[in-house]
Parts: structure tokens; sequence; C-alpha cells
């Protein structure tokens, strides 16, 4: 590594095509936001000649230009790829949001990726490595991904790259502490007035050689001699490293034995290591300086990408179905097998409309090409919004993005990605495959959205465009669901915070021209009778010809939670003619379901006909139906109404550390903590039952709460009566009696 040519001839100016998996590499970019990650894609289309001097494609735009709200937001809310050419290798790189919000969109690029870069800051310290990065650090090694680290800001002052190194190793190798190591020394020119030593090379050390990027080229040198004595030390160790985790087992033995080994036997056992994700080298990199060809270890980081992360072919085929559950081929990563690949990604673009962003596991995809397109149902996850689908759907073009441009392909082989446009029917999540032949792969782990946010039209010509709107919305997003509450009549976009939910009505608005208000979230309560009462409905209306003539008593009592509703007819003698006592019944029923106290269904009572009285001419259904909901309300008039609020039983994934302030915030919101246990990894999972009404914030809550690594599940246990002070205050606010 470091003795490749300064000059390749990029990719500007056409699409970026890969013939074979073999020359594809996929990587996905994970860091927090403002690590730098997408400073460092622009850096890598620089180097990589996509791009010119000043950052731009040919129609200006910048290359990881892609959405207008991430220019308003000043930050990245979407999944975007940059392809790039370096020595006649494919790169598809896979720049991810930072920000905790937009999680789902992070998990799009693991799915899509081989290999991960892991983007820290050396500005912000061990703070630049935080505990929700830590988590997708785990989450890769548990898949076996492989992954190195990138250090960022170099150029900040007080920054030093053997404190950041350590922090890494220490963050990221709790395993094995001396596989995480650099393979790179930063080189840093004169400190200024303010503090800061600008970055202006690098040092490698497995081949002993200064890379100055200072006259905005590289240019390779011989090191110092006061160089030396720190890349001997720092070479040592990188050595021990590589050679540790190598599968040639005499190269220790060799080594020990004072044996040099040879410059290319530990670029090899380096790159099978890497390939492996057994061994995470650390590199430096910063942004061009003005008017230069490249960006600091840009060169380094391309050699790493194709030379020692793996080849789509090395990618574990993922496991099919038939859309009937049974079992599918067993895939390759073959262009001649058979077609499947999958939609991570789907975005609508204001001229081109639908654009899917699709991996391609097996065969090779091609414009105009039919192909089946099948989706999970999740009902069962709680999104009800999306069912099972099938259907059979012709590919529009395929290009490759770049900026705002389409650029044309006219093929993606398998371990390849593409932007596929007009497929109209599938969502991210789905699988393409041959229609003659069609397949389902299962969908990636996806969080629950757990944020509501209760909107409605901002006009009538609004509220005819919302539907649409909002189908189209969660099409795209699979972390969000669509609920239409029935028993509150409110329209809920579940989301995974407040940016999130930001984001939903920026794309309402200015994508699908739909303007909404946000109104506050209702929880579904209930109401129930605290004691036993009596209640007579009396309708008698005489007007000329037929009257309306029904009386019914009736009497009400409490049941155990979970009873429903319960009519008991006990009439005796006929006062009540049989043929009615399905109209008092029907009449009963219709008005528990419009409430008795506060406009909340009532639950949990039986309701026995005792008596009443019936006319031979102005008796009908619809007397006694009016007779029976009046009954219920005089009851309900002289007996006390408790008002019964949802409780959820709440799991809170976090660390050990956190537990203490989860348990105490929990206990603030009138919880019961009911047990915990002890996770894997330093965590706990606490156990408690939360009245619904006061774990409306919690997703963003706890957040702050646990520092981004907390995590938490609801799940709908029963109605409780609320208390009386809350009660009351709800009553009086929907004109209720107290």
């Amino acid at each position: 590594m470091g003795d490749k040519a300064n000059a390749h001839p990029g990719a500007a100016g056409r699409a970026v095509t890969a013939d074979h998996p073999a020359s594809v590499r996929n990587v996905v970019l994970v860091g927090h936001s403002g690590s730098g990650k997408t400073t460092l894609v622009e850096a890598l289309a620089l180097t990589a000649g996509a791009v010119n001097r000043a950052g731009r494609v040919e129609d200006g735009t910048a290359v990881s230009d892609y959405d207008e709200i991430e220019h308003r937001q000043q930050r990245s809310v979407q999944l975007s790829l940059v392809p790039l050419e370096w020595d006649g290798i494919k790169i598809n790189l896979l720049d991810t949001p930072g920000y905790a919000d937009f999680v789902g969109e992070l998990r799009a690029g693991l799915r899509a990726a081989d290999a991960a870069l892991f983007v820290v800051s050396a500005a912000e310290g061990t703070e630049g490595i935080t505990g929700a990065t830590r988590m997708v650090w785990e989450e890769c090694a548990a898949v076996g991904m492989p992954r190195a680290i990138v250090v960022t800001h170099l150029e900040s002052a007080r920054t030093e790259f053997t404190d950041i190194t350590r922090c890494c190793a220490e963050a990221f190798g709790a395993d094995d502490p001396d596989a995480v190591l650099p393979l790179y020394l930063p080189l840093h020119g004169e400190q200024g007035p303010d503090g800061h030593a600008p970055l202006t090379g690098l040092i490698g050390l497995l081949s002993q050689r200064v890379f100055d990027y200072a006259s905005g080229e590289r240019k390779e040198s011989e090191p110092g001699g006061d160089q030396l004595p720190v890349i001997e030390e720092a070479r040592g160790t990188l050595i021990e490293g590589i050679i540790a985790e190598s599968e040639d087992e005499s190269l220790m033995d060799r080594y020990l034995g004072g044996e040099e080994i040879d410059y290319k036997t530990l670029v090899d056992d380096l790159e099978r290591a890497v390939a492996r994700g057994v061994f995470h080298p650390v590199l430096a990199a910063g942004p061009a300086a003005q008017g230069a060809r490249q960006g600091i270890g840009t060169v380094e980081l391309l050699e790493l990408i194709t030379g020692g992360f793996p080849t789509p072919l090395e990618h574990p085929a993922p496991v099919v179905t038939t859309p009937d559950g049974k079992a599918g081929p067993v895939l390759t990563c073959d262009p001649q097998g058979p077609l499947v690949a999958e939609v991570v990604k789907t975005a609508s673009d204001p001229y081109v409309g639908r654009i899917s962003l699709v991996r391609v596991f097996s065969g090779t995809l091609r414009p105009d090409q039919t192909v089946h397109v099948s989706g999970h149902g999740l009902a069962d996850r709680g999104h009800e919004d999306r069912a099972p689908h099938e259907a059979d759907e012709r590919v529009g073009a395929l290009s490759s993005p770049f900026g705002k441009q389409q650029r044309v392909l006219t093929r993606a082989v398998a371990g390849d990605l593409a932007c596929v446009g007009k497929l109209h029917r599938a969502e991210t999540g789905d699988t393409l495959s041959d229609k003659d032949a069609p397949l389902l792969m299962e969908p990636w782990d996806m969080p629950d959205p757990l944020l509501p946010l209760a909107i409605q039209a901002h006009s009538k010509a609004d509220e005819d465009k919302l539907s649409q709107g909002l189908s189209r919305l969660v099409a795209e997003d699979p972390t969000m669901r669509l609920e239409q509450n029935q028993d509150t009549h409110q329209v809920v976009l579940w989301c995974l915070g407040e940016a999130h939910a930001d984001v939903a009505l920026e794309r309402l608005r200015s994508r699908y021209g739909v303007q909404v208000d946000v109104v506050p979230h209702k929880v579904s309560l209930r109401e129930t009778f605290a004691e036993r009462s009596t209640g007579r409905g009396r309708h008698v209306k005489q007007s000329g010809g037929h009257g309306q003539f029904a009386i019914c008593e009736i009497e009400v009592e409490p049941l155990p939670g979970g009873s429903g509703i319960e009519f008991v007819d006990k009439v005796v003698g006929g006062a009540v003619p049989r043929q009615f006592i399905p109209s008092v019944e029907k009449g009963v029923r219709a008005q528990a379901a419009k409430g008795v106290a506060a406009g909340y269904a009532l639950i949990d009572v039986r309701v026995t006909l005792r008596d009443g009285k019936a006319h031979s001419v102005d008796s009908s259904d619809a007397a006694f139906q009016t007779a029976g909901a009046l009954a219920l309300r005089e009851a309900a008039a002289d007996a006390k109404i408790h008002l019964l609020e949802p409780v959820a039983e709440v799991r809170v994934l976090v660390g050990d550390d956190h537990v203490g302030a989860v348990m105490s915030d929990l206990s603030g919101r009138r919880g019961r903590v009911v047990g915990t246990e002890q996770a894997p990894g330093g965590r706990t999972l606490v156990r408690a039952e939360v009245p619904e009404i006061e774990i409306g914030r919690y997703a963003v809550d706890l957040r702050s709460l646990s520092q981004g690594t907390g995590r938490f599940s609801r799940a709908y246990v029963r109605h409780e009566p609320m208390p009386p002070q809350l009660s009351e205050r709800i009553r009086q606010q929907a004109g209720g009696a107290p």
C-alpha cells in the first residue's frame, strides 16, 4: 500500500460500470453527525477524478448534492450513493446520516454494503466515538463485516493522533485491541499563531515512506532522521498485529526468530486480515487544499478499499424463499444466476418520479426487463399500512447517481448497485426477481418508530391529497408507520424522533404539495362505572298518527378489566316485548360507544334490563333504542364514573451506567418498575408498566437520558383508572360533568 500511481483518469462525465462482481467494492460510511463523512466522500471523489477541483460535477452541483431538505437543515437526512472508479475497480460509497433519527438510512446502507468505514472526528476526542457508533460496530462485528477507521479533523488544535487511535482501540477493539492499529502517521506543517498545525501528509509505516500533499499533489520521499524512531516503534507494533492475524502460522515464529518479513508479504497478509474482518486499520484523512488535486490520505484510503476490502463474491448470499414460504435456491453472487435484487432505498424525484436504489445479489438487472416485485407484510410488527404485495413491473432506465445527475447504465451485475426508475409498486425492502420464478428475501431489521405525530389537513385541498402523499411517504421510509386511529379519529405518523418528524412534514409539503397541521396526540381513553347504578329511559312522544313509546329500566354494575360490555335480559311478564329487547341492547351499546362522561367508550360493565313498558301501536325498534341509550345516560348521571387510561409494558435496554437515571425517570412518569435483567454488552433490560399518556415523547427523552444508546419497546397491557385530578381535568376539557 502506498506504491500506486498518483494520476487516475477517474469517472468524470461518464457512468461508472462494472462487468463482474470482482471489480466492485460496496462501502458504507458510518459516523455521528459532524464527523466528516460527506467531506471525506467529496475528497475521495476529487482524488478519483470524478469531480473538478471545486468539488463539482459537470452540471455545477456538488457530488453530495441530493436533497433540498439537507441543505435547509444543514445535515444529511438520507442515504446517498456516490460511485467512483480507482484502478479499474468500481467503488460504491454509501454516505449515511449520522443523526440518530435517520438510523433507518444507516441500516439500509449496511444492508447494501460489504464493508464499513467508521469516520471519527479527532476534534471531538473521545466524544467523537458515541455509544450509538459503538453499537453499530458491534452489529457489524456480529455478522463479520470488514471495518476500517478513518480519523478526520486532525488539523484541529490540541489534537493528538496517538490519543485518538488509543481511543479507537479501546472503543472498537474490546476483544482484541491489537487488531485496531494505524497504517500511517500524520504529517503536520508548522503550527500557526492560532495553535493549528495543518495536516500536510502521511508517513507509511509498512513502506517507511513519506507521502506529502503540501504542494497540492501527492509526492513521495524518504523519511527524515527525526522521524525514524517514531516510525520504528509504531511499525513494530503494526507488524506484530498483522502477523497475529495471519493465516500463515509460521510467520510469527519467523518474525520472533529475527527474520525481516518482506513488505509484500506484510501487505498481502494485511489485506487478507482486513477482508476477513479480523484486523481494523486506522487511517487519517483530510480535505483537499484550495486548488489541490487530491485530498490528504485519500490515495491511501482508496488503495485500502480496492486491495483490502472484500468483493461481493465474498459476501454471504442472502437466504431466499418463494412468496408462499417454500425454500428457494441457494444463491451465489453470479451474474448468470437467477435474478435477486433488493430495494434498499426509495426516493421521489419531482422530474423523474419514483427512483429505487437497488442492490443486485444474483443475476443481472437490465433496463426494460419485466421483474416480479415481492414485499413482506409487516402487520405483525405494527405496520398495518404494509400488507404483503406481489406484482409484475417493467423496469425503467437504470442509472448511476452523481450529484443531481442520473448517468445511464446498460446493466447492473450481481454485487453492484444501481438506481431503477418507474418501479411504481416497489417499496423499500422489497425483492425483485425473475417474473417466472419469483423469490423473496427477509427484510432487514428496522427500529420501531415510537414518537407519535398527529396531523390533519390544513385545508380541503390538502385533504384531497393527504392520503396519497402519506402512502408515498411510508413506502419510501420503512422506519415510519401510518396509523388511522379508530378510537381517537386521528391520523398519526409514528416517527423515530423530532428531526425525523420534521423531515416527514417537509417532504409532504415540498414533494407532494400537502400542507398539514400538527395537533396534540390523543391516547385511547375509556370510561367505566365505579359502582352499581340504575337508570330509567323514557321515550314517549305523540305528534299525530303513530307516536313513539318506549320505557325501559336497567341496572349497571362494574366488571373486571377486559370484560367488555355484557347485556343481560331479566324482564319478566313481557313488560318489554321480546322483539324489542335486542333494540334496547342496541341502544345501550351505541351509547356506550359514545361514552357517558367525557366522550370515551364505556367498557367493563354489565347492563341488566329489569323492566319496561310498551304500547301496542306506538312502540318500535327505534323508540326502544332511544330508550336504552337514555337509560344508560341516566344511570351514569347518578354514579361515579372512572376514566381509564391505557397502560403499556415498556422494556428499556440501556447501558449499566444509565440504569439509575432511567428508573428514576420512569417513576416520575407514574411508572412501576416490575423487573430488571442483565443483558450482554454491559447493558440492563428494565421492564416497567407506564401509562401511555406519559410516554408520548419517551423516544426523545430516553435518547437524552442515555446519550443516544438506549432502546425501548412498548406494548399495550390494559386500561386502568386515572388519578382523580388528572381525570377531572380531562373531563372539564371534554365538557363533561366532574
